[in-house]
């Protein structure tokens, strides 16, 4: 064999073993991810149904959240908030400082702390120490609504109670005083949901008052003499041209800053009792309501019933939806009634501790 056969024949036998390594490893890694997460859980769930499926991230989830490492946090009833970052599912309940069980909204901080609404207050977690904050720190309303805690551009933490809304002052708190104090305009409403908008104007959903808008300076109360049917909103979202929409009791409706549109069972949303409502970003818009789930594509023109997609239990989502969430990979999730849902396009999976994630 000359030189530059004998050359050649070991340049290739080390491109195809470095490849063939390369294959190898790839496998493993593939066969961690199926495997699913390590399940970390330092307590025993309570109070759920006789016939609870313990092989779920939880029965409830009532609210789910993405922070800015990518981890994705999932907010229950009954067995506190659950972390999963791709590795471990992590439960955090009483044992961890968190000592209430229900958990209907999350929202991060700029300094990245991550707060949690309840029925017992809300807490303020660093990473390491969960902190709770109740009447004693002026939050004299200590349940929590859903999606009641915001924070917005400027870095205030809003948070939304049955009864009015309070605003966090960090000085305060670390002077050792009461860091929530009322925001005087609305200080006796049920809200249902918080919202910051395109401009910075802030969004308060009501449960009886309508909706209210805050701009820094005044805030105005858009109610049934604008056109918002019955004074109620039960979810709040904004589309990618600026349009408020809101959930009714009868359907959902479109806000341009002048008139309302409204859409309901007679136009194609199916179910009863309407609940949430969000925006994914390509502008799809999903609506959950008693008995169903309703998938909406405002970009064709009403009437036509091609623009309404309405799912059921059928299609393996239950009928009780309690959260929805896009992350920042676009990936749509849905809290319900018997665990958590991902939708491929078609129709809604299950996901369980070990998946499929």
């Amino acid at each position: 064999m000359t030189l530059n056969k004998f050359l050649l024949f070991f340049f290739l036998t080390l491109l195809t073993s470095c490849h063939g390594q390369k294959k190898t490893n790839n496998v493993e890694e593939d066969s961690a991810i199926k495997a699913g997460p390590t399940i970390a859980k330092k307590f025993k769930s309570v109070g759920l149904s006789p016939d609870y499926d313990t092989t779920l991230v939880s029965q409830y989830i009532r609210s789910i959240f993405q922070d800015s490492k990518g981890n994705l946090w999932f907010g229950t009833i009954g067995e506190g908030v659950v972390k999963y970052d791709k590795k471990t599912l992590t439960y955090f309940s009483s044992p961890d400082g968190f000592v209430n069980n229900s958990v209907f909204a999350i929202a991060e901080d700029k300094k990245g702390n991550l707060w949690f609404g309840t029925d017992q207050g809300v807490y303020k977690y660093d990473g390491k120490v969960f902190k709770n904050y109740n009447q004693k720190d002026g939050l004299n309303h200590i349940d929590i609504s859903r999606k009641g805690i915001l924070v917005d551009k400027a870095g205030t933490v809003w948070v939304g109670t049955h009864g009015g809304v309070y605003r966090y002052d960090p000085l305060v708190d670390q002077l050792g005083g009461q860091s929530f104090s009322m925001f005087q305009p609305l200080s006796s409403v049920n809200i249902a949901g918080l919202l910051e908008d395109k401009s910075g104007r802030i969004w308060f959903a009501t449960s009886d008052k309508g909706v209210f808008c805050y701009d820094g300076k005044s805030i105005v109360n858009i109610a049934a003499k604008e056109g918002l049917g019955e004074n109620y909103a039960g979810g709040i979202a904004q589309d990618n041209d600026g349009n408020m929409w809101f959930t009714m009791k009868n359907g959902i409706c479109k806000y341009d800053g002048k008139s309302f549109t409204e859409i309901t069972a007679k136009d194609g949303l199916g179910g009863t009792e309407f609940w949430g409502i969000i925006i994914e970003q390509s502008g799809i818009i999903w609506v959950t309501a008693r008995g169903s789930t309703t998938r909406f594509d405002p970009s064709i023109a009403l009437p036509n019933s091609k623009a309404f997609t309405v799912f059921t239990p059928a299609d393996g989502i239950n009928c009780c939806v309690q959260s929805m969430f896009q992350d920042r990979s676009g990936n749509m999730w849905w809290g319900a009634g018997s665990g958590l849902f991902r939708f491929d396009g078609k129709r809604f999976y299950q996901v369980k501790q070990q998946g499929p994630w």
